[in-house]
C-alpha cells in the first residue's frame, strides 16, 4: 500500500527449560549466530541478541508483515535442533514454554541494547526471576505466577 510505513522494535526473553544453566559460554557465539540467521531469514533485523547460560534476550526491528509467535517457535524449534544436530550440550536441551516480547520505541533502542548486553554483569546482582518480573511491571502485563517461567534461584552465570 502506498504510503505505508512502520517501524517497530520488540525485546523477546525466553529460558532454558527447567532454567537450567545448559547454555555453555564455549557455545553461545555460534549459537546466537545461528539465532541472528532465523530471524534475517524471516525478514526481520537483528538489533542485538543476548545468551546467558539459562536465557536470552533478543532486541529486533519487526516486520509487520510476520507473526512474533511463529518467529519465537521457529527460532526455539530449529535451535533446538541445531543444539542437539551439533551435540553442544550434553544435557537434554529444550527451550521451556513460553516467551516475554515487548514493544519499544525508537528512542529506546540503545537503551534496551545496553541492557541487554550488560545481561552477565547485571546477573552477579540479581537473579532473572526478579529481573523478568521488573519487566513485566514496566510493561504493565498482567501475569499469574503459574503461568511464568518456573525458576530456580539456584541458577548462576558462566561457569
Amino acid at each position: 500500500m502506498a504510503n505505508t510505513y512502520t517501524q517497530c522494535y520488540f525485546h523477546i526473553v525466553f529460558s532454558v527449560k527447567n532454567r537450567g544453566a545448559l547454555i555453555r559460554r564455549e557455545w553461545k557465539d555460534e549459537l546466537e549466530k545461528y539465532v541472528t540467521g532465523i530471524v534475517q531469514n524471516h525478514q526481520h533485523k537483528m538489533l542485538v541478541i543476548g545468551t546467558m547460560p539459562d536465557h536470552v534476550h533478543i532486541l529486533i526491528g519487526y516486520n509487520v508483515n510476520k507473526l512474533i509467535p511463529d518467529l519465537v517457535e521457529k527460532i526455539k524449534t530449529s535451535s533446538n535442533t541445531f543444539i542437539k544436530g551439533k551435540r553442544l550440550s550434553k544435557f537434554k536441551f529444550e527451550w521451556q514454554k513460553g516467551y516475554g516480547a515487548f514493544t519499544h520505541s525508537h528512542s529506546q533502542i540503545d537503551l534496551v541494547a545496553k541492557y541487554i548486553l550488560s545481561q552477565e554483569e547485571r546477573h552477579k546482582k540479581r537473579p532473572f526471576r526478579e529481573e523478568y518480573f521488573e519487566i513485566l511491571e514496566k510493561n504493565n502485563v498482567q501475569f499469574k505466577d503459574e503461568y511464568v517461567f518456573e525458576f530456580f534461584d539456584d541458577v548462576h552465570g558462566w561457569d
